[in-house]
């Protein structure tokens, strides 16, 4: 029996083929980079270079669901762009409902609950995307979940999805400390995606969320600034590497 044919059907060892291949959809995805931060939280993506005449304002990998909670993905668009309606109804619903916004980890756990649907029902694929949600509560302390095409979802200080997550996951683990200000949270998200993205900063999209919920969007000259100190920082490191290892090497 072909195992990877039907989504409902697990495969004698324990296996769900079609989930898996959503997650390779997902690696297959441009990167993703959620820090949080002391104060703020900060979503950086990298992005794919956009046709001559193409409008890149259509071309979108972060989104918000509502004015407190954003949103950014890797994976397919067009899944994301169903998940993302989605979330949004959910969360104009709640207001409607209990008058009050949702918290961070409810559309969270909502997101995560429709990926699970599609996991186990028949008729349908699973959404090939992960998503990394950001937002403030009433508590004022900065959120970072992730969900992934099974249905899981966590709380990070520090995460990557996409291509090459798990390089710069480990970039995170290496660099990320506790009590970050504004300015190294900021930093360290797009330090970790030169880790793979190699035209610098005309790739990069970098959102910023503070204890007032309000997203804003760094200007393509804030990255390059950004961009700049950090190669400047790089550059000082490998020169003081340089008379050291020569001198080894005598």
């Amino acid at each position: 029996m072909s195992y990877d044919r039907a989504l409902t059907v697990f495969s004698p060892d324990g296996h769900l083929f079609q989930v898996e291949y959503a997650v390779e959809a997902v690696r297959k995805g441009t990167c993703a980079v959620g820090v949080r931060g002391q104060n703020i939280v900060v979503l950086a993506v990298e992005k794919k270079t956009t046709l001559k005449l193409q409008d890149p304002r259509t071309v979108r990998k972060i989104a918000l669901l509502d004015d407190h909670v954003c949103m950014a993905f890797a994976g397919l668009n067009a899944d994301a762009r169903v998940l993302i309606n989605k979330a949004r109804i959910e969360c104009q619903s709640h207001r409607l409902t209990v008058e009050d916004p949702v918290s961070i980890e409810y559309i969270t756990r909502y997101i995560a609950g429709v990926q699970q649907k599609y996991t186990q029902s028949g008729g349908v694929r699973p959404f090939g995307i992960s998503t990394l949600i950001i937002g403030f509560d009433s508590d004022k302390v900065p959120k970072l979940y992730q969900t992934d095409p099974s249905g899981i979802y966590s709380a990070w200080k520090a995460n990557a999805i996409g291509r090459s997550s798990k390089t710069v996951r480990e970039f995170l683990e290496k660099n990320y400390k506790e009590n970050m200000t504004d300015d190294e949270s900021i930093k360290l998200s797009i330090r970790s995606l030169l880790e793979i993205v190699q035209t610098g900063s005309k790739n990069i999209e970098v959102s910023v969320m503070g204890p007032d919920s309000i997203l804003r969007n760094l200007t393509p000259e804030e990255v390059e600034a950004v961009v700049t100190v950090i190669e400047a920082e790089n550059a000082a490191e490998a020169a003081a590497k340089a008379p050291a290892g020569s001198s080894t090497a005598k």
